[in-house]
């Protein structure tokens, strides 16, 4: 039985014989570890029917699988483990619970890939013997969905966690506001929701003449109502079945632009005041929130007090990119504030604007993260950089001291097509990012080595303009998401493309049983 496990372990050493899981199998497992080994013995039970029962302490010397959590004197971290497996026992130890986690979706890798659907009733469950020592080389081991172009329910948020988990994901940001679509339930401005979740049309998808370097958008519409939201409750379903699987939820809720469906549900809230609609074409709309209102801050305050009670994660994210600033210019509380503030220009407006923003949430505990066109104007002072827009601004803002996600649209953005003969793929935006590509996603690439420990990690992001169906999605996503995977736990040096590629087509089984659609490669792309 070879190893192929994805991403790629620190160190690993084979050894001799197989360990075999049977009906007397018994999970071992301290109080403190009881959530992971339920989850093992879970899947295990579901797959095989064997009873799988755990206890604090056995008589067994033999056909145990144990979990070990030993917090001081360790060299884990928060995510690390050792996984030892031997003819007698499988030994399974970390500092923390989220390292016996990554253990069981390693020893999860080990098993055949038919247990993640099928019962396996009277089948040798064998699991190669092995020494396993692990731990990321990233923090943030990121993907983001977005919602806000086309929705996606609760069931597919889901799958796309359990997916995540196998692969080591820790971060699952969703893009839930836009100009074409507000998502999510905000109760004390029902509007958002009730105006702000419908538009009256979408664009009709139409290839062009190079679709990988054309213009991207159509403005032709289809004239078909389009709708969609989590409600409070789906959206608590969602952050507690992702912190099941250690996987935060970060929330993006962009501000000040991309803000139409908002604007077309609270008016005022805009420079011009009236006449917004939800809109039914993509790209970067003028109308953005005002920065010289009061009423703006209020607004961003209680959403953003809702928001900290839905998701715990540390960080909010509230987008900040796109941001014309042709209303601002002629906006006479705008122009107001540069005045009073000693401000530049515009740009320095939208500067202004996150460091309140920035202020809101230190207020509520929690820490902002923007993308990289927050820095234009002079970045708030404890703000995170997530850089889009190639490297260059998450260099900039590492380089100055600041923490940055790394998320350039040459490797990660997994809305680009897969391959140069874009005639053969499904209609995306324009841009390419080829498997190869991706995997070889460096996050701290150009950093300076002294500020490297500013780079949290980095991300893949689903844009979802011309993605509305769930297989579409997942076509889109594997197996680019499994290259960056690994670029985001493997340390350097990894593997070559071509290592890495085989084991990959090992993979594929595994996401079938599991119902994932994925691209198979073209033979002509095969290293």
């Amino acid at each position: 039985m070879s190893i192929t496990l994805i991403p790629q372990p620190q160190h690993l050493t084979p050894g001799e014989g197989y360990f075999v899981i049977s009906p007397t199998t018994q999970l071992i497992a301290p109080a403190p570890a009881q959530e992971v080994a339920d989850y093992l013995a879970g899947w295990l039970r579901r797959a095989t029917d064997f009873p799988i029962p755990i206890v604090n302490t056995s008589t067994h010397a033999a056909d145990v699988i144990q979990f070990h959590l030993k917090p001081s004197g360790s060299d884990y971290g928060a995510e690390g483990y050792h996984l030892r497996v031997t003819r007698q026992q499988i030994e399974i130890e970390a500092s923390q619970l989220a390292g016996l986690f990554y253990a069981v979706q390693t020893l999860r890798q080990l098993l055949p890939a038919e247990l993640e659907t099928a019962h396996v009733r009277g089948a040798t469950l064998k699991v190669p013997s092995v020494e396993i020592k692990d731990q990321p080389r990233f923090g943030w081991r990121g993907l983001l969905l977005d919602v806000g172009r086309h929705f996606f329910p609760v069931s597919f948020v889901k799958k796309l966690l359990d997916t995540m988990a196998l692969y080591k994901f820790n971060r699952l940001q969703i893009h839930l506001t836009d100009d074409q679509g507000w998502r999510i339930e905000i109760k004390s401005l029902p509007l958002l929701t009730e105006i702000g979740s419908k538009r009256s049309a979408s664009p009709i998808p139409e290839r062009r003449e190079n679709d990988i370097t054309g213009p991207g958008f159509s403005d032709r519409t289809d004239g078909v109502p389009y709708g969609g939201f989590f409600t409070q409750d789906e959206i608590r379903e969602i952050v507690s079945y992702a912190q099941k699987n250690f996987i935060t939820v970060v929330p993006e809720i962009e501000m000040p632009g991309h803000s139409v469906a908002a604007l077309t549900s609270y008016p005022h809230l805009g420079c011009v005041g009236s006449g917004y609609q939800v809109r039914t074409i993509w790209g970067i709309a003028e109308d953005v929130l005002c920065a010289g209102k009061e009423s703006t801050y209020d607004y961003v305050d209680r959403v953003l007090s809702e928001i900290v009670e839905l998701f715990p994660s540390e960080y909010i994210h509230i987008g900040g990119d796109e941001c014309p600033k042709s209303r601002w210019k002629i906006c006479p509380h705008c122009q107001a504030v540069i005045e009073r503030e000693g401000l530049k220009d515009e740009h320095e407006l939208q500067s202004y604007f996150i460091r309140r923003v920035e202020k809101i949430l230190e207020a509520k505990g929690r820490r902002l993260i923007g993308w990289d066109e927050i820095l234009e104007g002079g970045l708030a002072p404890t703000a995170t950089v997530m850089s889009w827009r190639g490297a260059a601004g998450g260099i900039e803002a590492a380089t100055a001291g600041h923490h940055v996600v790394m998320t350039p649209n040459t490797h990660c953005y997994l809305d680009y097509y897969q391959a140069e003969d874009s005639s053969r793929e499904p209609l995306a935006i324009n841009g390419l990012v080829t498997f190869d590509r991706a995997y070889s996603f460096d996050p701290a690439e150009g950093v300076p080595a002294d500020k490297a420990g500013f780079v949290l990690g980095g991300q893949g992001n689903l844009w979802t303009e011309y993605i509305a169906a769930e297989s579409h999605a997942e076509y889109m996503l594997y197996p680019r998401a499994l290259a960056l995977a690994d670029a985001l736990w493997t340390a350097i040096p990894r593997s070559t493309f071509k290592e890495f590629f085989s084991k990959v087509e090992a993979h594929f089984p595994r996401l079938e049983y599991l119902g994932v659609a994925y691209r198979k490669p073209l033979d002509s792309e095969k290293p």
